[in-house]
């Protein structure tokens, strides 16, 4: 395997952050039935990332092997409701992670994992979170092995 780098994406980079968003809106939509198939879909989604991105403290966090995209990871930093203790209000957040297809299982998500706590910590911040499909099983384990603990359900419900 070549070695794997992190770097903070680029404008030049939006294509390929776009290919890695649609692979996972594919891949998602197997397992939950709600997500786009379309490209269309990975575009728009990107501008409304760098959008919440930019109004957060966030980037894109692109890993590469010789050159090629193989993951991308968005974090911020985010500040809890008033009702939450001054201490621990403002957090670092995964809001997505990614991994090529083909790269899944390298350790790449561990190396994402392990930007966002340097990233939060070096933010002088306490607390990482990031959010999973239930029905993304793999994921939810990488997680946890990584540390991550449930702290809020949200239930959905077809109506």
């Amino acid at each position: 395997m070549s070695s794997i780098t992190l770097r903070t994406a680029l404008p030049s980079d939006r294509d390929a952050v776009i290919e890695l968003i649609h692979q996972l809106n594919i891949f998602e939509a197997d397992l939950v039935g709600d997500r786009r198939r379309d490209y269309g879909a990975a575009a728009e989604y990107y501008d409304e990332l760098m959008q919440r991105l930019s109004r957060r403290n966030g980037r894109i966090i692109l890993a590469q092997s010789d050159g090629i995209a193989v993951g991308a990871m968005g974090f911020s930093l985010d500040q809890d409701a008033a009702y939450v203790a001054d201490t621990l209000r403002n957090h670092g957040t995964v809001t997505d992670l990614i991994v090529h297809n083909d790269w899944r299982g390298q350790g790449i998500g561990q190396m994402f994992l392990k930007e966002a706590e340097r990233l939060t910590k070096e933010a002088g911040l306490k607390r990482l979170f990031i959010g999973v499909l239930v029905a993304n099983e793999r994921a939810e384990r990488t997680y946890r092995a990584f540390g991550f603990e449930p702290y809020v359900s949200i239930m959905s419900k077809e109506v």
